[in-house]
């Protein structure tokens, strides 16, 4: 209650004044209990929006993170990267990401690698640290879960050898297919490591195992696509990806050469048309591999290439809509090529194994025909009509004579002779062996021989070589109508090599021959008028002796074979064969041993020689030549290259048993290269060939007479 006037004091109720006291105080504890409150509240809620902040300011870290992680697949940007940002969330002093070994298996033995270091562990950087190592890096690799360091006075923790921090965590990278390396802190802010630190690395390091893992697959994709086209460009068929339309969707450099394209020209063409031309084989072949899977290859003629090709094709295993088919493409042009000239070879060579087997056996009685025919005509008594008729035996006796020697000569690959040959004089002799044959056929020959040097090789395979050539231009010549000229023209000449060219005025060769004019057996000849052996035996001969053998065709019409061989060299030595055949005295009476067991070769030399006023003593066999060798004085021994005495060659045993006799040997022989008969090889023996004609047999006696009256 209020009492008028008066100060406030006086308004105040009569109280106690302890009661006032105990008022005051308890308000003012209040007060300090809500202000107490207030401030706790204050702090809480800086705490809290200081953690949101982190967290956000980590979230977005992340985020920024993923995003740079996600956009690029280049595995050292990422390691970069992962470093970077792990020592920024953290503000750690240092940092590393280790990587294992990349291979399929456990890693033992193989170190790892620091893809990447900042701060203090950059001198780390590409290096590599042994599992062995007894530091953190090494012994965190592979571990389940964080491995923590922390210095708490005691000495630095090593990080790898040679290297310590004061405060470490490493934290194992580990991807759904294993792990693939650590992730290394040092030194963080405050120098120890919160929980939520932990926390984010191992959320950093989740995020990148896995990143790194793709990185490293993509990259394993990469080198493998980059492997796959180099060898898809490198094969040396072609290959080509078709769809179900027959297109090219895919092909391989090969291809493209094939095809005379470029590779993206050849993208889009249709296969079949662009390879075989207006033909259904390449679209038959997809089909029916379309169908069973799998088809026999195709070998067909390329009309548009003119080559020989070979294609297979393959069924790529893929969805059912997809119809796409891989073709192969081979050139087999030069391998067909080859099988035709094995199988032509292996013909030859069985051709060569009968005939060889049956030479001596048609040898010696050509032999006896050609000579005895010829003996009879050098009889001047002889009818005209009957000597036409013996001139066709003779012939005929020469060319079945001519067919076994190239035959044989093509069947036989041994050594030629070598001794120094005058090509000048082969070539005389050779004009002068066809004379009557050119006369008949009203051939002009022409010649002009320059002086040139001696060759080396085998003389009676050169003579063969000319007179395969001469007989083919006297061949050709024959044909040409009236009024055309029919002629020979021989000419030698020498420049850093013998040359020697035969030319005729005969038809010339047809561009479509040119090609087969070597090969065996190819003739454009009637039947019965040539084998098709001439001119690829003559190349055989030359290429033999080291020389080349070349066909020309003259603007004014024939042909014109070229022959160039190599010099001899100076110092080396002629052989006694080629000593110059001089006749004996006239009226010289020569002593002959005849040792042949084919009665028709024996009588046919003894009439030879006997009308010479010679004295031929004709042995009953080997063993029987040897006595009458070794009672009598023989000036020519004449002995059948196949003559045996007790399962030993009789030459082999005379000149082992009369050494002295050796220049007096002439061995008759059905080998077209007696140089590769072992036994003529080594003793050095003249021979002669069979079937012989009178005109050799008397030359071959002539030398051996020659060189017994030097000797």
């Amino acid at each position: 209650m209020f009492w008028g006037g008066g100060s406030g004091l006086d308004r105040i109720p009569n109280v106690p004044l302890i009661a006032l006291i105990a008022l005051g105080a308890l308000v003012g504890w209040a007060a300090i209990r809500v202000k107490r409150r207030l401030e706790k509240s204050e702090r809480d809620r800086r705490r809290a929006a200081d953690e949101l902040n982190r967290r956000l300011s980590e979230l977005f870290s992340l985020q920024e993170l993923s995003y740079i992680l996600s956009g690029s697949l280049q595995l050292e940007r990422i390691v970069e990267q992962v470093v970077g940002y792990a020592m920024r969330f953290l503000d750690a002093q240092g940092a590393l990401v280790a990587l294992a070994p990349e291979g399929e298996g456990e890693p033992a033995g193989r170190p790892l690698s620091v893809a990447a270091a900042q701060g203090t562990l950059a001198p780390l950087a590409h290096g590599a640290i042994g599992l062995d190592d007894p530091g953190l890096v090494a012994r965190s690799f592979g571990s389940e879960r964080v491995e923590l360091v922390r210095n708490s006075g005691g000495d630095p923790t090593e990080l790898v050898a040679g290297l310590a921090v004061d405060a470490a965590a490493a934290v194992p990278l580990r991807a759904p297919g294993g792990i693939v390396g650590t992730l290394v802190i040092a030194n963080p802010r405050g120098g120890a490591f919160a929980p939520e630190d932990i926390r984010l690395l191992s959320t950093v390091a989740t995020q990148a195992a896995v990143v790194i893992a793709n990185a490293r697959f993509f990259e394993m994709v990469r080198r493998a696509k980059e492997q796959w086209e180099t060898a898809f460009d490198s094969l040396s068929e072609g290959i080509a990806v078709v769809d179900e339309a027959g297109r090219v969707r895919r092909a391989n450099r090969s291809l493209a050469a094939m095809l005379d394209a470029p590779i993206p020209e050849v993208i889009g063409l249709d296969l079949g048309a662009a390879l075989l031309g207006p033909s259904s084989a390449l679209p038959d072949l997809l089909a029916a591999v379309r169908q069973e899977g799998r088809a026999q290859p195709l070998v067909v003629r390329s009309e548009t290439r003119g080559r020989m090709i070979r294609v297979t094709a393959a069924s790529i295993p893929a969805p059912a809509q997809d119809q796409s088919v891989v073709v192969l493409v081979e050139d087999v042009t030069d391998q067909q090529a080859m099988e035709t000239q094995l199988i032509q070879s292996e013909k030859l060579a069985a051709v060569g194994q009968l005939v060889s087997g049956v030479a001596h056996e048609l040898n010696n009685p050509l032999t006896s025909i050609a000579g005895l025919s010829e003996f009879l005509l050098e009889q001047k008594e002889l009818g005209v009509k009957d000597r036409g008729h013996l001139r066709v035996i003779h012939e005929q006796a020469e060319r079945a004579g001519r067919i076994v020697r190239d035959l044989l000569t093509f069947a036989r690959k041994g050594p030629t002779e070598e001794a120094p040959v005058d090509v000048n004089d082969l070539i005389q002799r050779t004009l002068q062996l066809m004379s009557y044959d050119v006369t008949l056929k009203e051939v002009a020959l022409q010649k002009h021989l320059a002086p040139v040097p001696a060759v080396l090789g085998d003389r009676h395979a050169l003579q063969q070589v000319v007179l395969n050539l001469l007989t083919n231009a006297a061949q050709a010549v024959a044909t040409n109508p009236p009024g055309r000229e029919r002629a020979i023209h021989v000419s030698t000449w020498y420049d850093d090599r013998v040359r020697l060219r035969i030319a005729d005025t005969g038809p010339g060769i047809p561009d479509a021959v040119l090609p087969q004019l070597f090969t065996p057996f190819f003739t454009t000849k009637e039947p019965g008028q040539g084998t098709g052996l001439g001119l690829s035996i003559t190349y055989s001969i030359v290429e033999a002796h080291g020389g080349r053998l070349s066909v020309e065709r003259p603007s004014q019409g024939g042909a014109a074979f070229l022959v160039d061989l190599p010099p001899a060299a100076a110092e080396a030595p002629r052989r006694s064969g080629s000593v110059t055949p001089v006749p004996g005295a006239p009226g010289a009476r020569r002593t002959v041993l005849l040792v042949d067991d084919d009665p028709a070769v024996r009588r046919m030399v003894k009439a030879l020689f006997g009308r010479e006023g010679h004295t031929v003593d004709v042995a009953r066999g080997a063993q029987h030549g040897l006595d009458l060798a070794g009672a009598r004085s023989y000036d020519l021994i004449l002995a059948d290259a196949q003559a045996l005495a007790r399962d030993r060659s009789f030459v082999e045993q005379l000149v082992a048993a009369h050494p002295e006799l050796r220049e007096r040997i002439l061995v008759a022989t059905a080998d077209v290269r007696p140089a590769g008969d072992e036994a003529l090889a080594r003793l050095g023996l003249r021979y002669v060939r069979k079937p012989f004609n009178l005109r050799d047999l008397r030359d071959e006696a002539a030398r051996v007479w020659a060189a017994g009256a030097v000797s």
